[in-house]
């Protein structure tokens, strides 16, 4: 009778590790100057282990053609731009900037990629920023030239300018269209539940498990989070922050979020998220975080609702904090 007992119990713990769920698999990468994390719920260890390595894989590609101020596909667009000349892209870099110029219309120019030789001028293509203001001259003299993304010319395969001052920085727009190639790869992989995180840009995929995925709000002053939020399949968060990249000099801070309007850095706000749904939601949640970060908190709910967002919790120059009707009932 024993040899029968002992086999009943080896089916039963076979059977009960069959119907039991694969662990939550993550994995962690340093890109876009930030710590990436990309987690994985309810997949077999390897097949979430070649769907993230993919996701990996691509944020590195993204990066390295989107570098601002390192050898790059978009610094040959600059170099060439700057020269007055028709540069030829690939084709995939001509559809981020189509997509990019319609984000600066639908903002009225406040997100606006454009102004990289502002944000070089400010010490921001660094690795680590200058702690040094620029001249006031300097600083008029690119207010004055007006880069703008409609400023491009763009087709399949070649982009120009009709303006020489445009220098092109797509730091406000590179980790939210990683966040939608993350998805794209994940479901290719057959992933049906993941998070992916890209320095507090996030965006998720199914469940974790029985539950939708919690993320944190981080505090932009504090140690720890402002709230947390359980995101929904397909839901993105954005966040811009005066905090992580930034300088102080004289007792003030400046940060690397400018506002092109008066070519300094944008004083109104502490932090900026925005939750976003639907198509390219990690782009949008990415760029459209930052007029209302420029903005500031006067006309804060109109200047949503013109970006077509309704869920946002901001923190202002004075620590106040701003959640709108619909983003109150989702917090904890």
């Amino acid at each position: 009778m024993r040899p029968a007992r002992h086999g009943v119990w080896l089916l039963l713990v076979w059977a009960l590790a069959a119907c039991s769920p694969p662990p939550l698999y993550t994995q962690q990468a340093y890109v876009f100057g930030t710590l990436v994390e990309v987690s994985v719920y309810g997949a077999p260890e390897a097949q979430a282990q070649q769907a993230t390595a993919a996701v990996l894989a691509r944020f590195d590609a993204l990066h390295r053609s989107l570098h601002a101020w390192q050898p790059s596909a978009l610094s040959e667009l600059n170099a060439a731009l700057a020269r007055g000349e028709r540069a030829t892209v690939k084709p995939e870099l001509a559809a981020m900037l189509t997509e990019a110029q319609a984000l600066a219309a639908q903002s009225g120019e406040l997100f606006n990629p454009a102004i990289g030789g502002l944000v070089a001028l400010w010490g921001f293509h660094a690795d680590t920023p200058q702690a040094q203001v620029p001249a006031a001259a300097a600083i008029q003299a690119q207010v004055a030239a007006q880069p703008r993304m409609a400023d491009l010319v763009i087709d399949a395969e070649s982009v120009s300018s009709r303006n020489p001052a445009v220098q092109l920085d797509l730091g406000g727009y590179a980790k939210g269209r990683a966040l939608d190639d993350a998805v794209a790869i994940l479901q290719a992989h057959g992933i049906r539940n993941a998070l992916v995180n890209i320095g507090g840009n996030v965006i998720a995929l199914g469940r974790h498990g029985e539950r939708p995925w919690r993320v944190g709000v981080q505090h932009p002053r504090q140690p720890g989070t402002l709230a947390t939020l359980d995101l929904q399949d397909g839901e993105a968060i954005g966040t811009s922050g005066d905090y992580q990249r930034f300088f102080e000099a004289d007792g003030r801070r400046y940060c690397h979020l400018i506002d092109p309007r008066s070519g300094m850095p944008a004083t109104g706000m502490q932090s900026v998220t925005v939750l976003v749904r639907g198509v390219h939601a990690g782009t949008r949640s990415d760029a459209l975080s930052k007029p209302l970060f420029i903005e500031g908190a006067a006309g804060l709910a109109d200047h949503a609702a013109r970006l077509g967002i309704s869920d946002y919790v901001t923190v202002d120059h004075t620590g106040k904090t701003y959640i709108s009707t619909t983003m109150k009932a989702r917090l904890r």
